[in-house]
């Protein structure tokens, strides 16, 4: 072990680690393009791109060099009474490229604080106009986050139970599974009606931490239409399908109807540095233009539209924008699917989906789909060992990599998936 892993074991708190029974972290000391390197020079292939942050590659030089740019020009600024090129360049690129109803950019941290300002600002523009409307709709299995008002929103559960008395009241409907649509759209039309909801939150067409689990763009474009007819503000939390992940720049593209509010972060900096977006009609903002001073939207972050974070989000832009991009992710997409080809009737696969450059399926075993399924404990360990960086949810294993993969990289990671599922002796040993 190296000195720096017994350094960090005494001073750090992995997120999402338990303190025991775990093994000991990895040394990352650089990373190129799609691979991270290791203390001792081992490559490893990141085909979940770092926990889907990572659009360009590691260590992008278009990225690094604006960066340093910025940073030796104006490296932070306070947001509130001024503001700076940086953040204004990114807003106005971020409106072009989102639906058209999209009007205002309000800036914060990370896909976590995206989500809670949305929720905030939907229950604040109801406050604003003394109209109550206390009530939230989400999808059963959602994650928004970990503060307090994005745990609310998402699934209940061993994450949640320790916190489960301080979290605000919400209606989850089913996950609407093909064989369940009507069913779920009889429940959300049901709470619809009641005329108390303020809003509904949502991941458009991937769940991603319960499973990268799909559903129907024809199904969610009912919802949004009949809840935007109802004044009810639709949330669309696109933390990790926005900026080409799903075939189009936002998988909202793939709706007829648009959200009211977008929620955005991961790959908006290109992995680069952390910062959330939240954006709205002018509508929704309309609510908090007054004269009443206790109509203004409190809300901020320290590090709020940070200058070099909106000059790795601009240089990231410039490369996701570019044709050379989109060549890529439709690459990717298409060596997806004839990767499934080769797997669906697999006896080990269940469930082979694909979705832009998302590729998903779950491992049979003996036990339900979960996060908490025993297979991930022996597949990560396995493919880290074969060079390649994969967490599974549970038993679903997924790809999303970095939209820079070449093909012959990706189809190591395909063989390496192959000769995992054709080895039914570390799947037995595990069971």
């Amino acid at each position: 072990m190296s000195s720096w892993v017994e350094r960090d074991s005494k001073a750090i708190w992995h997120p999402f680690t338990p303190l025991r029974g775990m093994e000991k972290p990895l040394m990352i000391e650089r990373a190129e393009g799609v691979h991270l390197i290791t203390d001792e020079g081992d490559k490893i292939i990141d085909a979940i791109s770092s926990w889907w942050v990572n659009l360009h590659g590691h260590s992008h030089p278009h990225i690094a060099k604006a960066v340093a740019e910025q940073s030796a020009k104006l490296e932070h600024v306070i947001f509130a009474g001024f503001t700076h090129a940086p953040a204004i360049q990114l807003a106005e690129r971020l409106l072009k490229i989102l639906p058209e109803n999209q009007a205002k950019v309000f800036y914060s941290d990370n896909g976590s604080t995206a989500t809670e300002v949305g929720i905030k600002m939907a229950f604040q523009y109801f406050f604003n106009q003394v109209i109550k409307r206390n009530k939230i709709i989400a999808i059963d299995g959602a994650y928004h986050g970990d503060t307090f008002g994005a745990m609310s929103v998402g699934e209940r559960g061993p994450f949640t139970e320790p916190f489960n008395p301080y979290l605000f009241d919400v209606s989850f409907i089913d996950f609407p599974t093909k064989d369940k649509e009507e069913e779920v759209f009889e429940q959300f039309k049901t709470l619809i009606e009641t005329g108390e909801v303020a809003s509904f939150i949502f991941e458009p067409l991937v769940q991603g931490a319960s499973g990268m689990r799909m559903y129907s763009a024809e199904l969610l474009d009912r919802m949004i239409a009949l809840a935007q007819a109802n004044e009810v503000i639709c949330i669309a939390d696109e933390v990790m399908t926005g900026f080409g992940r799903t075939g189009k720049l936002f998988a909202s593209d793939w709706l007829e109807n648009k959200p009211d509010i977008f929620c955005l972060s991961k790959g908006l900096t290109g992995g680069a540095m952390a910062m959330g977006v939240t954006t709205c009609t002018d509508k929704i903002q309309s609510a908090y233009r007054s004269n009443d001073l206790m109509k203004t939207f409190f809300h901020g972050h320290s590090f709020t539209a940070n200058p070099i974070t909106c000059a790795a989000a601009n240089a990231s832009l410039d490369l996701l924008l570019a044709e050379e991009c989109d060549a890529n992710r439709a690459r990717i997409h298409q060596s997806h699917l004839d990767f499934v080809t080769q797997i669906e009737n697999h006896k080990m696969v269940r469930n082979a989906r694909v979705m832009g450059t998302i590729l998903a399926f779950e491992m049979n075993t003996d036990k339900d789909t979960s996060y908490f399924n025993e297979a991930r404990h022996y597949l990560y360990p396995y493919f880290i060992g074969k060079g390649v960086l994969l967490r599974p949810l549970g038993n679903v294993l997924y790809l999303i990599p970095p939209y820079v993969i070449g093909s012959q990289v990706l189809d190591y990671v395909y063989n390496t998936v192959l000769e995992f599922l054709d080895n039914p002796e570390i799947i037995e040993r595990n069971k």
